[in-house]
């Protein structure tokens, strides 16, 4: 929990009982990280695509940090002929208790969403979890990509990292006492194809 929440619940709570789960003890086990160097903010789009139609996927999760990009990546895949839905806290109970239904029942496999779901909702087929942003708050990260991997399962988190991102993905390296690695994969984009000099930067650092 952040510092800030707990400060705030000191002063206005009184003798408030905390329960807290040490940060060690949510685990990462089992989940593969890994980044991919767009460089632009233009580039995530042809970037999700691409992963889309490379990745074999049973259901993913998609995080974006604002309802307007939601709603914006949203329309833009469907514009594309890529079947995804999406949930955000401008829509009704009604309207995410029957995206979810569909989502949980499989027929729908990608969801595009806030960190509305980043907490507390079991998908049991989930396998992999995309931050088309990084998330705000660090200790969201782990619960973002938690999706995956539920139930024992094996699960994969990808970050899409830009040039404004890197210090983020150290910080959230450092938190977790993780490594997060680069995924290689041919983008079809010609400007975008082989390793650019973001990609070489961060690959570099891990060497000794």
């Amino acid at each position: 929990m952040p510092q800030e929440i707990l400060e705030i619940s000191q002063r206005f709570m009184r003798n408030p009982i905390r329960i807290l789960v040490k940060r060690d003890e949510l685990t990462l086990d089992g989940i593969k990280q890994f980044y991919v160097a767009v460089e632009k903010e233009d580039w995530k789009l042809e970037t999700l695509c691409d992963l889309y139609e490379t990745l074999t996927i049973t259901q993913a999760i998609i995080y974006c940090n604002t309802r307007r990009k939601v709603d914006w990546l949203t329309e833009k895949m469907a514009g594309r002929d890529f079947t995804v839905s999406s949930m955000h806290g401008d829509m009704t109970a009604q309207e995410r208790e029957m995206i979810m239904k569909e989502f949980r029942s499989g027929s729908s496999r990608v969801l595009i969403t806030t960190d509305l779901l980043a907490r507390g909702i079991d998908v049991q087929q989930v396998s992999l979890v995309i931050n088309y942003d990084l998330p705000a708050n660090r200790e969201n990260y782990i619960h973002r990509i938690g999706r995956s991997g539920r139930f024992g399962r094996k699960g994969v988190a990808i970050n899409f990292v830009t040039e404004e991102d890197v210090r983020a993905l150290r910080e959230l390296e450092a938190f977790y006492n993780t490594t997060i690695g680069m995924l290689y994969f041919v983008l079809r984009r010609p400007e975008a194809a082989g390793r650019s000099p973001l990609a070489l930067s961060l690959s570099q650092r891990r060497c000794p």
